[in-house]
């Protein structure tokens, strides 16, 4: 079932009622005349809140941790700062749990290798969809070596990040760089939280990564699976710019089409899902790769339905 993404940007107040997520905007003042919602909680994925005025009550965030809702904090930035996911969000956990930190080295030198690729196909049929040369990428993901040793990840990122967007962009990708950068940092966290909230549903430590292991990163399992779907959103800044969007802004309209990522259709194991349904199938199969009943992750494939 496919999760709903929701996104709270006004001043109001969360809390929990009958099982739901109730939305009261009616005591703040200048809001009086907004009607209050409510949104059942075992519909959402992923909750935005992006407002320094919105407060919540304890028993509505222990109800979200028990759903398995990834909440996701903005700073003054609007940009994404914090995330709060379930301690236990499987039965089989503390067993995953236990395979997933025994796991050898050679067993994550061949994830990661499927990792990149899979991520370095996707970006050349994104390139390859705009007419651009995708170049060396479809023989460097050939090529990998286990744990890819030779670091294709950095020579395909190269030439991924010169050919995707107009030249009159003059585009360098920089977390803190200029625009369409802070439009690729907020679809990633977006990104990010779906993919910590479907690790933690499969039983898995998002905190234990297999390549990603920075010191200072709460999520470096998270930020090695999101790889491969890094891409879709590469794919839905593209496509603002071509409809000539500002994408100098963080507006309305473009945050809602990133925030949307979750509906997105992708192709994984040759059928056609929404996103937040394969990054499930991907995470299950990442546990069973752990557990030693498959030796092969479930990644998606861009194709151009994928739009």
């Amino acid at each position: 079932m496919i999760k709903r993404t929701i996104h709270i940007g006004s001043p109001c107040k969360l809390s929990l009622r009958l099982e739901q997520l109730h939305i009261q905007y009616s005591h703040i003042k200048g809001q009086e005349d907004m009607p209050d919602r409510t949104v059942p909680i075992t519909d959402i994925g992923v909750l935005v809140l992006e407002h320094d005025q919105i407060t919540l009550t304890h028993p509505l965030l222990a109800k979200l941790a028990e759903q398995n809702v990834a909440l996701i904090c903005c700073n003054e930035r609007r940009m994404p700062a914090g995330m709060l996911l379930t301690l236990s969000g499987h039965s089989l956990q503390a067993e995953r749990f236990r395979a997933q930190i025994d796991a050898s080295e050679p067993l994550r030198k061949q994830l990661w290798k499927q990792t990149v690729a899979a991520k370095i196909l996707n970006q050349a049929r994104v390139l390859e969809y705009y007419g651009a040369d995708s170049g060396p990428l479809p023989a460097l993901a050939t090529d990998l070596k286990s744990g890819d040793k030779d670091n294709a990840e950095a020579t395909a990122a190269a030439h991924y990040w010169r050919n995707l967007f107009p030249p009159a962009i003059n585009f360098y990708r920089k977390r803190d760089g200029e625009p369409p950068n802070q439009l690729l940092n907020y679809g990633y966290a977006v990104l990010r939280a779906i993919v910590a909230r479907c690790l933690a549903g499969s039983g898995l430590l998002p905190t234990l990564g297999i390549f990603h292991r920075n010191r200072y990163n709460d999520f470096p399992l998270a930020d090695d699976i999101m790889e491969p779907y890094r891409p879709f959103v590469d794919f839905i800044v593209r496509q603002l710019i071509a409809e000539g969007k500002d994408y100098r802004e963080l507006n309305t309209e473009n945050r809602n089409r990133l925030l949307n990522i979750a509906a997105v259709d992708v192709r994984i194991n040759k059928e056609t899902s929404p996103l937040f349904v394969a990054v499930q199938r991907t995470t299950a199969s990442l546990a069973q790769c752990f557990t030693g009943e498959a030796k092969k992750i479930l990644y998606p494939e861009f194709s151009y339905t994928a739009k």
